[in-house]
């Protein structure tokens, strides 16, 4: 199993992957050799086509998608960016990646930019003025928006359920 976690800029994480030339073993690990894999925020965003954060950037390109900011036109109060905080994910779909985890559970999420993708690979939703994707899953492939890792007892069952995650469920 591979796991990519991530905090900072879209441009610097691919800069640093193609400078440790970690693209070519990622690519090779994950899509020939089919490892599952789990993108933690900005290594769920980094799987995507390209992100607009700073200046357009090609990400990995596991998952056509593009990496847009928060924008809030029609939110009647003023809401903040980065997002940071708690908040809801509604399950779209059955996952092996939130088994045993109820729908609508709240996760820990640190963000200003959101992955925009087919409706196909999402898995889970949240709300933030708008609703974003917060969870998608293609294949050996799952990513989240949010921080398992600080999301007490339901990130450690998400952490728990990866770890134990064999490829026949995907």
């Amino acid at each position: 199993k591979t796991v990519l976690p991530g905090v900072g800029s879209f441009r610097d994480g691919m800069k640093n992957l193609e400078e440790l030339n970690l693209v070519e073993v990622l690519n090779n690990e994950v899509l020939n050799k089919k490892k599952i894999f789990l993108g933690i925020c900005l290594g769920m965003q980094l799987i995507g086509s390209k992100s607009h954060e700073l200046s357009e950037t090609t990400g990995l390109g596991w998952v056509e998608s593009e990496i847009v900011k928060f924008d809030f036109p029609d939110a009647e109060i003023e809401l903040k960016i980065p997002h940071v905080g708690w908040n809801n994910v509604h399950l779209a779909k059955g996952s092996p990646l939130f088994e045993q985890i109820e729908n609508n559970s709240d996760f820990y999420f640190v963000h200003s930019f959101h992955f925009e993708t087919d409706p196909k690979y999402v898995i889970g939703n949240s709300q933030y003025g708008i609703d974003f994707i917060s969870s998608i899953q293609k294949e050996n492939i799952f990513a989240c928006q949010f921080h398992p890792e600080k999301s007490q007892n339901d990130g450690l069952k998400l952490l728990k359920n990866f770890a134990n995650m064999e490829l026949e469920q995907c």
